[in-house]
């Protein structure tokens, strides 16, 4: 305790017990707190100080997808925050060999403090949430990757010193982390700006909900069809990979439908000169974007995926602690 009165640590302690499925389902408020004390819990570990506060705590970590940062970074996180993550593949589960999602959740309500999972489907996470007892966090789903967006608004926060006034511009294809991103983006009052080609837009309901959310922060979320229009004056520029984990079959024809959205020098030149490139990775250099882009001085993709670790760590103390 002496530990963590020296660090003064300020944990949303609104969100104790609370499931992490979609950032809609937090405050704005909640949202800027988890990455104020991302940024000063990674302060802190880097100093050697980060205090044990999930001693005795298992977190259970479902992987029904494959994944390198998400395992990692909670499991690296569980550790330093003094607690186990427990690894398992959702194959190697009675839930892999039909046993209900009710009866999975209620077992592992009596075994652990809370799941972290990585699914296939959405639907699934939220039936293991409303039957579980402990707190459900998203791993990732088809519809939302709410982890990574928060690492985003860390990364950016960290360089940029602020989110009022930015303009992130998101291209590519509008799936679950565009979801989670333009939300995030939203609850911070970046104004934020999607384009993707016609067929591959991102869930109207999900940029609805965002833009009521960004009303209220002062800010704005648009869609278009031309990267261009997204990328002039942006002050972040970000994308993901253009075919997705189970989308293998579509690769070529996708290929061929993202034609023109590449993040290439041409395109980031019509971007700020100090403009930020993220990507969540894993990326297919020369596809989605430029090596030169996303190897350039504008690229802080690592200080991202190191940013997973601890904007989790603030999401587990938050909600387990």
């Amino acid at each position: 305790m002496k530990l963590l009165e020296e660090v003064q640590l300020q944990i949303v302690t609104s969100l104790k017990g609370k499931d992490l499925l979609s950032l809609v389902n937090y405050s704005s408020e909640e949202v800027q707190q988890l990455i104020d004390l991302a940024i000063q819990l990674k302060t802190i570990t880097k100093e050697g100080k980060c205090p044990k506060l999930l001693e005795g705590k298992t977190l259970a970590m479902i992987f029904e997808k494959n994944s390198t940062r998400t395992r990692i970074s909670f499991e690296v996180g569980m550790h330093q925050l003094g607690g186990k993550g427990m690894y398992m593949n959702a194959r190697d589960l009675q839930i892999g060999r039909g046993e209900s999602v009710y009866d999975t959740a209620h077992v592992l309500s009596g075994y652990v403090d809370g799941i972290m999972i990585r699914a296939n489907s959405h639907a699934m996470v939220k039936e293991l949430a409303e039957h579980a007892s402990i707190p459900v966090i998203n791993g990732l789903t088809d519809i939302s990757h709410p982890c990574q967006a928060l690492a985003d608004l860390e990364t950016i926060k960290e360089v940029k010193g602020h989110f009022k006034g930015l303009k992130l511009a998101y291209i590519g294809d509008g799936n679950n982390v565009a979801h989670s991103l333009v939300v995030a983006a939203a609850h911070v009052g970046m104004d934020v700006v999607v384009a993707a080609p016609k067929g591959y837009e991102p869930s109207e309901q999900v940029m609805l909900k965002a833009a009521t959310i960004a009303v209220q922060n002062g800010s704005t979320v648009s869609f278009t069809n031309d990267p261009i229009e997204a990328a002039t004056d942006a002050d972040v520029i970000y994308t993901d990979v253009w075919t997705s984990m189970g989308q293998e079959e579509e690769s070529a024809k996708r290929l061929q439908d993202f034609e023109g959205f590449q993040i290439s020098s041409e395109l980031v030149a019509y971007a700020k000169p100090d403009y930020m490139f993220l990507h969540c990775l894993p990326a297919h250099r020369e596809e989605e974007v430029a090596t030169a882009v996303i190897d350039g001085e504008n690229s802080y993709i690592f200080q991202q995926a190191e940013n997973r670790l601890h904007a989790q760590k603030a999401v587990l103390v938050s909600v387990l602690g």
